[in-house]
């Protein structure tokens, strides 16, 4: 069920735009969803994809979500000092001295934040930041979970080195014999498969996807199972980590995972309206008001360049959801300062009216706005902080 535009002028009349919301409804139906999929493996929530401490404490409030996977160590120690979460992991690598200084000094941090290595000389940054005869810190080993059908062709994202099961097990050795460290997990993100979606394209587009989707995920799934069987050898681990909004099933299927990362699928932009197995809800949304109408069939809003990273390109624009039948200007598209919109509803708007858009990428929104407007039918439950409203910029 979509709510009206009508319904979220209602809820909003009494705010002025630019203004973002959340649709408790639809993020609550995504959560139930994601959690079918997930056929009963738990789902680790993705900080970078929500940006908001109310909206990720809803989340992990509800059984079958279980802990957080944030995007920066700072973000990380940041949370575990709140009490967010007891559970962390640090997707990305770090080299920020600060933040590993605060991690070490905090006996609560060091017990909830795992942060992410592939190499030795992650271990010889924290060595150099923090000293040998550091407390024990908790650490992830990632698995590159690219695709390399042929020597040379590499499809998916550029993360880890340690392709191989062979490659893993020798830094977890290295890992193991450390003083200071100790390995608990492994990670492996299938960007290839997660991020990339089956439906977005036209026919032969789709089908060639599907195609090295399947591919992809059958090779992974021999590869991560070698190399965590191995690493299992040296290592005691408590989770291995994989997949994300757009891989829940083919990722819960293996069974050397025990947890899948997601946080996308909770607030449906525009770039995960494009796969075959899953249709999510749109639940963050952002109002433009009407300021300009230079002709009949356009009207120029205020605002409105929020531009997704990522390849540039019309995917990475935001989009016109409500009222139906609006698009941008292709020679001029979402601007700093404006933003027109054209089509036949474009006739009807007013100076003054709303326009609601979805950015392409979920997290990234919150970057635009200090506080989300949490949203049920035509009124306002609550109003929350973003990460910005808090006064945090974790880059």
């Amino acid at each position: 069920m979509t709510t009206s535009a009508h319904g979220y002028d209602l809820a909003t009349k009494d705010l002025d735009p630019p203004l973002a919301i959340v649709d408790l409804d639809a993020f609550d139906a995504n959560a139930d969803d994601l959690l079918r999929r997930a056929a009963g493996k738990p789902i680790r929530v993705v900080s970078k994809s929500v940006r908001c401490r109310a909206l990720l404490e809803r989340a992990l409030a509800r059984d079958g979500f279980e802990g957080l996977m944030c995007y920066s160590l700072a973000e990380a120690v940041w949370h575990a000092e709140l009490g967010t979460s007891d559970d962390i992991v640090v997707a990305y690598p770090t080299a920020d001295h600060e933040a590993l200084r605060r991690l070490a000094a905090s006996e609560r941090a060091r017990a909830a934040v795992t942060i992410m290595v592939d190499s030795t000389e992650h271990l010889d940054l924290v060595d150099a930041a923090l000293g040998h005869g550091h407390p024990d810190i908790r650490v992830c080993l990632e698995l590159d979970a690219s695709w390399r059908p042929l020597p040379g062709v590499h499809v998916g994202t550029r993360r880890s080195p340690v392709f191989k099961p062979a490659q893993a097990v020798a830094i977890a050795r290295r890992i193991v014999t450390r003083p200071g460290f100790q390995l608990v997990g492994m990670m492996a993100y299938e960007g290839q498969i997660a991020g990339l979606g089956d439906a977005a394209g036209k026919g032969l587009q789709n089908r060639v996807i599907g195609w090295m989707q399947h591919r992809s995920a059958a090779e992974l799934a021999r590869r991560r199972g070698a190399a965590v069987r191995a690493v299992r050898e040296v290592a005691d681990l408590e989770f291995v980590n994989g997949g994300g909004t757009g891989s829940i099933e083919t990722t819960g299927a293996e069974d050397v995972v025990t947890e899948i990362a997601a946080g996308s699928g909770f607030l449906a932009p525009t770039l995960f309206d494009g796969y075959s197995h899953f249709q999510p809800r749109p639940a963050a949304l952002f109002a433009l008001p009407v300021v300009r109408r230079p002709a009949k069939n356009v009207a120029t809003l205020y605002s409105g360049g929020y531009i997704a990273s990522g390849p540039t390109g019309p995917s990475r624009e935001p989009s016109p959801y409500l009222p139906e039948g609006l698009r941008l200007l292709g020679f001029e598209g979402a601007g700093e300062v404006q933003t027109p919109v054209t089509g036949e509803a474009a006739r009807t708007l007013r100076l003054g009216d709303r326009v609601w858009l979805r950015h392409a990428k979920a997290g990234e929104l919150a970057e635009r706005f200090l506080a989300y407007h949490l949203v049920r039918g035509s009124q306002v439950e609550r109003t929350v902080p973003t990460y910005r409203g808090e006064g945090q910029n974790f880059g």
